[in-house]
């Protein structure tokens, strides 16, 4: 089984492209453990306030929350995904551009609409 961080703009994506998650997912990765810190979980919260049909209650059920000393959310995504070598679903340009940097793999919504894991 594979762990797979999800950063807040990621899951939306996801959710917007009515992609399958476990379908989706194990075309890319196998079998997949989701993994959210805290920081992730806010911003979700506080989108879901402006926005309905998140999933959050599958996601939130599905996954596991990771702490981290990290205070900004990317700045824990990076140090995470680097220290576990595990890819991040994400769609954020900046965050993506500084993973492959960290030597870190993410995973992105395509166009098709589907997922593509992108490795350094």
């Amino acid at each position: 089984m594979v762990s797979v961080l999800v950063d807040a703009c990621g899951w939306v994506s996801l959710i917007d492209a009515g992609l399958n998650l476990d379908i989706s997912l194990n075309e890319v990765v196998g079998e997949a453990e989701l993994k959210i810190t805290a920081g992730v979980r806010d911003e979700l919260d506080s989108l879901s306030k402006t926005r309905s049909g998140l999933l959050l209650d599958l996601l939130y059920s599905r996954s596991e929350v990771i702490d981290s000393e990290h205070g900004h959310t990317d700045d824990a995504l990076l140090a995470l995904a680097a220290q576990n070598r595990w890819p991040v679903l994400t769609v954020d340009r900046v965050l993506k551009k500084r993973l492959v940097e960290g030597g870190c793999a993410y995973i992105e919504v395509t166009s098709g609409p589907s997922l593509r894991m992108v490795e350094a």
